[in-house]
């Protein structure tokens, strides 16, 4: 019974999500790969150098970070690829992934924002709350030119790390053929060092994550993430919150239940709105459920993802770096709301 549980759990939930991210890895890396074979990263870095050169990084991370907008995982795999090669140090690649931030928001715009959440909340709110999170992304991204442009100053890159190998004068220009192979070839290797990681990790989260829910399967698994912590009674403490933000006790509810799932907490709040929230106090009530569920989101979504491209050690600084600056910001326009 235990073993066709924990293959259940491998098959429909572990594996999916691994071929999934594989795949956009793939098309990401192998992006690059042919950009590099064809030239075509100077052309694309010329628009990235608006982004790239505030923030003293080499022009060729301009691809990766403007790739953000259609696929955070591509442009991630990019990043991994330059840094992989050498033309990227890890406080540089620190700093590209911070300044992804904003772009990566663009994505979500057209992919959840736009034809989820506005029309959950109504125009209103979810353009003042949709707003608020592009604030906040826009803000790490600056943040993340500002950390650049102070710390990456006098730095020198090998431009040299990501070109293709010449041919020998003899053999004279690469073909097409050679050149789809070469990014074929770099592509594969970049995956076989990527996807057993993936696997593994994302395995181990999903069958955590399964054994969790059946042990505390009569208990609410919100209770549970707060039992953990040593609080027994988290509508306490989300209330005291509430009372210091100005929230009326309706504003908890909706709290936990973001914990778990973010739309839910939209769909939530939508019917509080003008009678017993205010359209700033329901922007407020969502920010902090964002705040309290990233613990969550970091379990269930970013250190497995993270694990994956980076490996266990670097991918734990880029969560904290992450973690800590997402806080920060939605602290700070939760502040920008509850004073205006």
């Amino acid at each position: 019974m235990i073993v066709q549980s924990l293959l259940t759990v491998l098959l429909e939930e572990a594996l999916p999500r691994v071929v999934t991210i594989t795949l956009l890895i793939g098309v990401g890396v192998g992006l690059a790969n042919l950009a590099v074979e064809y030239g075509l990263v100077e052309l694309v870095a010329r628009v990235g150098r608006y982004l790239t050169e505030p923030a003293n990084l080499p022009p060729e991370v301009g691809t990766a970070v403007l790739t953000n907008a259609v696929s955070v995982t591509a442009g991630y795999g990019m990043l991994a690829e330059f840094r992989e090669e050498g033309l990227l140090d890890d406080r540089a690649t620190l700093i590209a992934v911070v300044i992804n931030t904003f772009f990566g928001f663009i994505q979500h715009i057209f992919t959840y924002y736009g034809p989820v959440l506005v029309p959950i909340l109504g125009l209103q709110v979810g353009l003042m709350y949709v707003g608020a999170r592009a604030g906040i992304s826009l803000a790490i991204t600056l943040v993340g030119l500002l950390a650049g442009a102070v710390l990456l100053r006098g730095t020198d890159y090998d431009g040299n790390a990501i070109e293709p190998d010449m041919p020998d004068e003899d053999d004279g220009s690469q073909t097409t053929r050679e050149k789809l192979s070469a990014a074929g070839q770099s592509t594969y290797e970049r995956l076989r060092s990527i996807v057993p990681r993936l696997a593994i990790v994302y395995s181990l989260v999903f069958v955590a994550l399964e054994y969790s829910d059946q042990i505390l399967e009569s208990v609410d698994p919100v209770l549970a993430v707060f039992a953990s912590v040593g609080l027994d009674d988290p509508g306490v403490v989300l209330e005291s919150v509430a009372g210091l933000l100005g929230l009326p006790g309706a504003a908890v509810p909706v709290i936990l239940v973001s914990l778990v799932d973010p739309t839910t907490g939209a769909i939530t709040v939508a019917p509080m709105i003008g009678d017993v929230l205010t359209p700033p106090e329901a922007v407020i009530t969502l920010l902090v459920g964002s705040l309290v569920s990233l613990t969550i989101g970091t379990v269930k979504r970013s250190i497995p993802f993270q694990f994956g491209i980076w490996g266990a050690s670097f991918g734990t600084k880029v969560i904290v770096v992450n973690v800590c600056l997402k806080a920060v910001f939605i602290l700070v326009a939760i502040g920008v709301f509850f004073v205006a």
